[in-house]
């Protein structure tokens, strides 16, 4: 996993509550995919308008990390049209992702919406976040669907990484073919948090895309 450049500074963590890197893996990898779950709306390309989280304010920092674990596409996305990318966290990868640096409680509105929930006040998973998961490779299941199923990935400045996956590994489910208006999005992300031109991303994309044509 890559290393943060420099360390946030100690005085900004003591002002925001509860923080933790949520590390997106998918289309979020665009800032500004992930500003609607923020600030609410419906990203272009998309069908579906997110509520928008109960603090609509931007990550505090954000970095590229790689993952150790391997991407996949499956299900049918009712935002998208296609499949849409999983983290198997027991498969060799690697996968290229981003940490955002969000509260708690901006963790929990992303994943209620990811989990086609609206956020609310009082949301229990607010208090696992707070918690804690228990360390690197602990899961934790909301449910049996798709972004359900939450994985601490490692730590970054102190602080738990954490992403959302299915329940299930890439080998357990048929894959599918993302469309292309979600493929964009993720190139998008790749540039900006990686710095990755098109050809960077192509050979990217058909490393994590090679069993379609059999899927």
């Amino acid at each position: 996993m890559s290393e943060v450049t420099a360390p946030l500074h100690e005085t900004v963590l003591p002002h925001h509550g509860d923080l933790v890197w949520y590390v997106s893996y998918g289309s979020n990898l665009a800032a500004e995919r992930l500003q609607l779950y923020l600030e609410g709306g419906t990203p272009p390309g998309g069908a579906r308008r997110n509520p928008g989280a109960r603090d609509p304010h931007p990550p505090l920092a954000s970095v590229g990390v790689e993952l150790p674990g391997a991407l996949y596409f499956a299900g049918e996305s009712p935002q998208w049209g296609g499949g849409v990318a999983f983290y198997d966290h027991l498969t060799p990868g690697p996968t290229a992702a981003r940490a955002y640096l969000v509260t708690a409680a901006q963790f929990v509105d992303i994943a209620a919406q990811e989990m086609h929930r609206v956020p609310r006040e009082g949301d229990p998973l607010e208090r696992v976040i707070v918690d804690g998961l228990g360390g690197q490779g602990a899961r934790h299941e909301v449910g049996p669907g798709h972004y359900e199923t939450l994985i601490e990935v490692g730590r970054r400045d102190g602080l738990p990484m954490l992403t959302f996956t299915a329940p299930h590994g890439r080998d357990a489910v048929g894959h599918a073919a993302p469309s292309p208006a979600y493929l964009a999005m993720l190139a998008n992300g790749l540039g900006e948090s990686h710095g990755w031109d098109e050809d960077r991303t192509a050979a990217y994309f058909s490393q994590v895309l090679p069993d379609l044509e059999d899927a």
